[in-house]
């Protein structure tokens, strides 16, 4: 999985605004926060807001809110309004494919990429982020990414 830096830049503002949800933020205030080109984060709000994310509030206390409680939007909620879907294999349902030979268990490794692609990503929400506080599962394999990194430089 590749993550895009539109990507990066949506979870990054979204997670500034989790951390202020009982006022807007300003574009201007979320690009110094994040270091994020205001123009591209501009373009990425309006790709939220189209996606009911994110509100935008008008006057001189304006900016942008969340729609929901930061405990309610996961990270893949962001992700799949920015980049689509989490896994796919050209464009293929992962349910019912099959290759033949050699590769005939090559499916069940795509499911289990995507399976444990959603636990993360729907199991962490922007509250998580704005608190510092990552669910075990995702505390538990960044450990083992470190312990992988040390082994495998």
């Amino acid at each position: 999985m590749r993550i895009s830096a539109r990507t990066d830049y949506a979870i990054r503002a979204m997670a500034e605004l989790a951390c202020s949800p009982d006022r807007p933020l300003k574009a201007e205030d979320i690009a110094g926060r994040q270091d994020i080109p205001g123009r591209f984060l501009f373009v990425v709000l309006s790709d939220l807001r189209q996606a009911r994310l994110v509100r935008s509030v008008r006057g001189p206390d304006g900016g942008y809110s969340l729609t929901r409680p930061p405990a309610e939007i996961s990270l893949a909620d962001v992700i799949r309004a920015m980049d689509g879907p989490l896994v796919s294999v050209r464009d293929l349902k992962l349910t019912g494919l099959e290759y033949q030979g050699a590769a005939a268990p090559l499916p069940d490794v795509w499911r289990a990429v995507r399976t444990s692609l959603r636990q993360v990503l729907e199991g962490t929400t922007l509250a998580d982020l704005a608190t510092g506080t990552l669910p075990e599962l995702v505390r538990d394999r960044a450990r083992d990414y470190n312990d992988d990194v040390r082994t495998y430089p």
